[in-house]
């Protein structure tokens, strides 16, 4: 879902938010799920890097609240539209009935960007439930 400023994907996982937090914060399990390449210091003012397809999105973790809640800035080196650290993300996590409600939010994202992103991040988030399925 897209507001004006905020974009929204949400899923369930039957997992606890404690086995999901660190697939946000850890290099290697973030790739199985994001990405191809991962370089993150999981502290405010950390380095936030990730390759996903060949892109390199760069951003600094601003909040990391463990298990519950992760906020890091976001953009893409060498593109104008979207630099490095231009849009926020915030996911946080949820413990509903046994399973982990994942609740994305992108701000700030150039009106032309939204339905890309909307699509990757619904995507992205299927594979983070598939991955903790296994």
């Amino acid at each position: 879902m897209t507001t004006d400023d905020v974009l929204s994907v949400s899923v369930r996982i039957a997992a606890p938010a404690r086995a999901v937090f660190p697939y946000l914060v850890d290099p290697a399990l973030v790739v199985e799920w994001i990405g191809e390449w991962a370089d993150l210091a999981p502290v405010p003012g950390g380095t936030f890097a990730l390759d996903i397809n060949k892109t390199p999105v760069r951003g600094e973790y601003v909040e990391v609240d463990p298990p519950h809640r992760v906020v890091f800035t976001w953009g893409v080196a060498g593109r104008d539209s979207m630099p490095p650290g231009s849009t926020t993300v915030e996911i946080v996590l949820t413990e509903v009935g046994g399973e982990t409600l994942v609740e994305l939010f992108h701000r700030g994202l150039p009106e032309a960007e939204r339905p890309s992103h909307l699509d990757g991040w619904t995507e992205k988030l299927g594979q983070l439930v598939t991955v903790l399925a296994c």
